[in-house]
Protein backbone atom coordinates (compact mmCIF):
# COMPACT_ATOMS: atom_id res chain seq x y z
CA UNK A 1 0.00 0.00 0.00
CA UNK A 2 1.40 3.41 -0.86
CA UNK A 3 2.44 5.55 1.83
CA UNK A 4 3.36 8.81 3.06
CA UNK A 5 6.12 9.89 5.28
CA UNK A 6 6.20 13.52 6.76
CA UNK A 7 8.76 14.95 7.98
CA UNK A 8 9.80 18.00 9.80
CA UNK A 9 12.67 19.65 11.61
CA UNK A 10 14.59 22.55 13.36
CA UNK A 11 16.34 24.10 10.15
CA UNK A 12 17.99 27.51 10.54
CA UNK A 13 18.96 27.81 6.46
CA UNK A 14 19.34 28.96 3.63
CA UNK A 15 16.11 28.77 2.46
CA UNK A 16 13.93 29.54 -1.21
CA UNK A 17 16.44 29.73 -3.75
CA UNK A 18 19.47 29.31 -1.58
CA UNK A 19 18.13 26.20 0.13
CA UNK A 20 17.15 25.13 -3.57
CA UNK A 21 21.03 25.45 -4.60
CA UNK A 22 22.83 24.11 -1.42
CA UNK A 23 20.27 20.71 -1.35
CA UNK A 24 20.16 19.98 -5.37
CA UNK A 25 22.72 16.79 -4.53
CA UNK A 26 20.37 15.61 -1.63
CA UNK A 27 17.35 15.98 -3.62
CA UNK A 28 19.01 13.87 -6.31
CA UNK A 29 20.05 11.24 -4.06
CA UNK A 30 16.34 10.92 -2.36
CA UNK A 31 15.06 10.49 -6.08
CA UNK A 32 17.36 7.05 -6.44
CA UNK A 33 15.85 5.63 -2.84
CA UNK A 34 14.33 2.10 -3.06
CA UNK A 35 10.57 2.44 -3.36
CA UNK A 36 11.01 6.53 -3.61
CA UNK A 37 7.57 7.98 -5.95
CA UNK A 38 7.80 11.60 -4.54
CA UNK A 39 8.79 14.46 -2.15
CA UNK A 40 7.34 17.70 -1.55
CA UNK A 41 10.32 19.95 -0.16
CA UNK A 42 8.64 22.07 2.95
CA UNK A 43 10.38 25.52 4.28
CA UNK A 44 9.23 27.90 7.09
CA UNK A 45 11.57 30.47 7.35
CA UNK A 46 9.47 32.64 10.55
CA UNK A 47 9.63 29.52 12.20
CA UNK A 48 13.11 27.77 11.55
CA UNK A 49 11.35 24.85 10.14
CA UNK A 50 11.78 22.56 7.17
CA UNK A 51 11.28 18.41 6.29
CA UNK A 52 8.95 17.14 3.60
CA UNK A 53 6.26 15.27 2.36
CA UNK A 54 7.06 12.01 0.82
CA UNK A 55 5.28 9.25 -0.73
CA UNK A 56 6.30 5.49 -0.65
CA UNK A 57 5.37 2.63 -3.12
CA UNK A 58 4.73 0.73 0.79
CA UNK A 59 5.36 1.49 4.76
CA UNK A 60 8.23 -1.09 4.89
CA UNK A 61 10.42 1.49 1.93
CA UNK A 62 8.86 4.94 3.86
CA UNK A 63 10.32 3.36 7.46
CA UNK A 64 13.82 2.31 6.01
CA UNK A 65 14.25 6.22 4.80
CA UNK A 66 12.80 7.41 8.16
CA UNK A 67 16.11 5.54 10.02
CA UNK A 68 18.52 6.85 7.15
CA UNK A 69 17.50 10.52 7.05
CA UNK A 70 16.75 10.40 10.82
CA UNK A 71 20.30 9.32 11.09
CA UNK A 72 21.72 11.79 7.89
CA UNK A 73 20.31 14.57 9.94
CA UNK A 74 21.45 13.93 13.39
CA UNK A 75 24.66 13.70 11.56
CA UNK A 76 24.40 16.94 10.50
CA UNK A 77 23.32 18.82 14.14
CA UNK A 78 19.78 18.67 13.90
CA UNK A 79 18.73 18.04 17.20
CA UNK A 80 15.34 16.44 16.64
CA UNK A 81 13.65 15.00 14.02
CA UNK A 82 10.00 14.58 13.93
CA UNK A 83 8.93 11.85 11.72
CA UNK A 84 4.99 10.40 10.87
CA UNK A 85 3.77 7.32 8.31
CA UNK A 86 0.88 7.15 6.70
CA UNK A 87 -0.67 4.95 4.71
CA UNK A 88 -2.75 6.50 1.68
CA UNK A 89 -6.48 5.97 0.98
CA UNK A 90 -6.27 6.14 -2.69
CA UNK A 91 -9.62 6.36 -3.75
CA UNK A 92 -10.79 9.18 -1.09
CA UNK A 93 -7.31 11.47 -2.32
CA UNK A 94 -8.33 10.60 -6.03
CA UNK A 95 -11.08 12.47 -5.10
CA UNK A 96 -9.54 15.32 -4.30
CA UNK A 97 -6.67 15.22 -6.82
CA UNK A 98 -4.09 13.87 -4.96
CA UNK A 99 -0.55 12.67 -6.87
CA UNK A 100 -1.10 9.33 -6.05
Amino acid sequence: MKTILQVDFPYDGPFGDEMATAMAELAESIAREPGFLWKIWTENRETCEAGGIYLFEDESSARAYLEKHTARLKGFGVPEVNGKVFQVNEQLSAIDHGPV
